[in-house]
């Protein structure tokens, strides 16, 4: 393999076409809105526990209907989407159509946005994708998913340059396309075999269950990817071979071929396919996280007395707090028990985690794709704060589970003490801290785009 054929050198320097280029910027500008609109949702949902401003709120219910644009557009849409980045730079697409593609999705994105507003009710908080029950969301979704799917079958059917074990980036990226390629097959063979006496919160529980669990995969390994590249990029290069790494991103994905067999054996409302899912997540999706992560880890060690210049602290800051966030999300998930608030902490843990990373990995693109570089105090405590509010968020509805606290309850039906009262309190403070660190992340973001260096 050439240098020119690899996503990017043993240095972390973009090696990419012009319309490799184009999209990547394309999708990296989505992901980035997306994630702004995760943001306004996360003040509404704030705003509408507020007594008294029920009226200025289409709906009734507006926190529930908040809560699940906030979730879909800072969970799916935008991991997605900076995946769909990723997906274009290792693949070298007909640009036509996937400017078809990427308009598809983008237009999904918005009308998720706008279908509280256009009369989308009917708040349903299933796990993995939460809907509103409601056609124009619904078709929102549909659009997003169609237009993700055709960026996914064409990378994967043209990869850039030669595909063999020497590129470990290209292979997560085009691995993790394969997982989610593999989701959207989920999906369809669960919709047509689900059921349709189902209906309610039941019915998408049961739709998403399995694609959602599958997914995971996916994130994780544009998760690997990122820190795989970002240690380069703050020469802290990890100790293994790229082709070892690359076998290690393979067999990350590898337990995802149960999947077929998992439906042939299962119908999708059964108990026996939920506990295959989640037993399949939950010891499937851990030898890459965990190998990459502990040589990460040691590369970090080896390198600590090495400076960290001016121009790699955003990135290196984002690098850490994403080991320390899905860390610790990893050894709360071995902790729970129960269904309690735990459960959320170890989630929450690990999807910070990937969000971190993708933040780090951003930061990296910018000067590589014709912007600014982000720098400055806003850029290099971004991820701090950001990490910051999570941990001290993960660690009130850690400590609140402990104490019985139950999952997806809310207000009085909680019944805490003082001490329990504490701890959630903790919870909240470091939910608003985490929403100003990601509000810093889009105006970070939005300043080095429109400086563009001469």
């Amino acid at each position: 393999m050439t240098t020119r054929d690899m996503m990017a050198d043993s240095g972390g320097h973009l090696n990419a076409t012009a319309d490799q280029r184009w999209l990547a910027t394309a999708w990296m500008m989505f992901g980035t809105i997306a994630l702004a609109l995760a943001g306004v949702f996360a003040i509404l949902l704030v705003v509408a526990r507020v007594p008294g401003t029920q009226a200025l709120f289409p709906t009734q219910d507006f926190f529930r209907v908040a809560l699940v644009v906030h979730v879909d557009q800072s969970v799916l849409i935008w991991f997605l989407a900076i995946s769909g980045m990723l997906w274009s730079l290792a693949g070298r697409v007909p640009l036509q159509t996937a400017r078809i593609a990427f308009v598809i999705a983008a237009a999904g994105c918005l009308l998720v946005a706008a279908a509280p507003f256009l009369g989308a009710g009917a708040p349903l908080l299933n796990n993995y994708v939460p809907v509103l029950d409601h056609p124009w969301f619904l078709v929102a979704l549909g659009l997003f998913g169609i237009g993700m799917l055709v960026q996914v079958v064409l990378s994967l059917a043209r990869p850039a340059g030669s595909l063999n074990f020497g590129d470990p980036l290209k292979i997560g990226a085009l691995t993790a396309a394969a997982a989610a390629l593999l989701a959207g097959v989920s999906l369809l063979w669960t919709w047509a075999n689900l059921n349709p006496a189902w209906e309610g919160k039941a019915y998408y529980e049961y739709l998403f269950w399995g694609p959602g669990h599958i997914l995971q995969f996916a994130y994780t390994q544009i998760m690997l990817v990122a820190w795989i590249w970002l240690a380069r990029a703050t020469d802290r290069p990890l100790p293994l071979s790229d082709t070892w790494l690359s076998a290690l991103l393979v067999l990350g994905v590898l337990p995802l071929l149960a999947v077929p067999l998992l439906h042939g054996l299962y119908a999708p409302d059964s108990a026996e396919l939920r506990i295959a899912y989640t037993k399949l997540m939950q010891y499937g999706n851990a030898l890459a996280p965990v190998s990459i992560g502990l040589l990460l880890t040691l590369s970090l060690i080896r390198n600590r007395g090495r400076k960290v210049s001016p121009q790699q602290r955003p990135v290196y800051s984002a690098l850490m707090t994403s080991l320390v966030l899905f860390a610790a999300g990893g050894l709360i998930g071995m902790a729970i028990t129960g269904v309690n608030t735990i459960i959320p902490a170890h989630y929450h843990g690990s999807i910070v985690g990937v969000t971190l990373a993708l933040m780090g990995l951003t930061y990296h693109l910018l000067p590589e794709l014709g912007f600014s570089r982000p720098e400055g105090r806003m850029a290099c405590w971004q991820a701090r704060i950001y990490g910051t509010g999570q941990l001290l968020h993960i660690a009130g509805l850690a400590i609140s589970g402990a104490m019985g606290i139950q999952r997806k309850t809310a207000g009085a039906a909680q019944e805490l003490d003082g001490l329990a009262k504490a701890f959630m309190g903790l919870m909240g403070l470091g939910g608003l801290v985490a929403i100003v660190g990601g509000i810093l992340f889009v105006l970070v973001v939005m300043r080095a785009c429109s400086h563009r260096p001469a």
